[in-house]
């Protein structure tokens, strides 16, 4: 079990199952790292609305970029936003249909928003942001033009308020069902990543990078 060194606030106290919370931000910096994509919930024309949007950690700050023309965006800058992630690990098979469950690890963050307005900040974080996806990318693009910078906000919230949630093993039955003469136990559930497929319009020449080959989600 992960040491719980930071206290969580009231509102990211795990009420159930607490056995399954974790505090710590090595727990939440891992979950937030392996996660391909977050959901943001924000408040728009009064009413809640989640939005998936890729996201990347540097540091105790998790960032999210689009549009500058998005709607999430504008109405998630300098507010208050939930962001969430999970990973589901596995499916687990119970003797019976009420202790079914998911392995997964899930983290849930709560924080005020900023805007990087400044444009070396702007580019910096963006080349973190490809860094993190594909190290090497970076320096082999076309820099970015004032227009597109223009017209990409990027968000950025501290890891204030946080918990995370990890699950693993195998199903927990009443001790009277283990006699139950069904299958239980767990079924892994991974991403895959299949070889890439190069654009029948890259130049001449151009070789696929070692960076692509060896692209890996972990």
């Amino acid at each position: 079990m992960a040491r719980k060194s930071d206290a969580p606030s009231e509102r990211t106290r795990s009420k159930r199952l607490n056995e399954y919370a974790r505090y710590d931000r090595a727990t939440l910096h891992a979950i937030l790292d392996a996660a391909p994509y977050c959901h943001v919930g924000y408040v728009l024309d009064g009413a809640a609305v989640v939005t998936p949007t890729i996201h990347w950690r540097e540091g105790d700050e998790v960032y999210w970029h689009g549009s500058s023309a998005s709607r999430m965006l504008k109405k998630s800058a300098g507010n208050e936003v939930c962001l969430t992630v999970t990973l589901i690990d596995g499916l687990v098979l119970a003797r019976s249909g009420f202790n079914h469950s998911v392995n997964y690890r899930s983290a849930m963050l709560f924080g005020k928003t900023e805007a990087v307005g400044d444009r070396a900040e702007k580019l910096r974080v963006l080349e973190v942001f490809m860094e993190r996806i594909l190290p090497g990318r970076w320096a082999a693009l076309r820099p970015a033009s004032e227009q597109e910078l223009k017209a990409t906000t990027i968000l950025r919230m501290p890891i204030a308020e946080a918990s995370a949630k990890v699950t693993e093993g195998m199903p927990k039955d009443e001790a009277e069902d283990y006699e139950w003469p069904v299958w239980a136990g767990v079924v892994p559930i991974v991403t895959e990543v299949r070889p890439p497929l190069a654009d029948p319009r890259n130049l001449p020449g151009i070789e696929m990078p070692e960076y692509v080959k060896r692209y890996r989600l972990d």
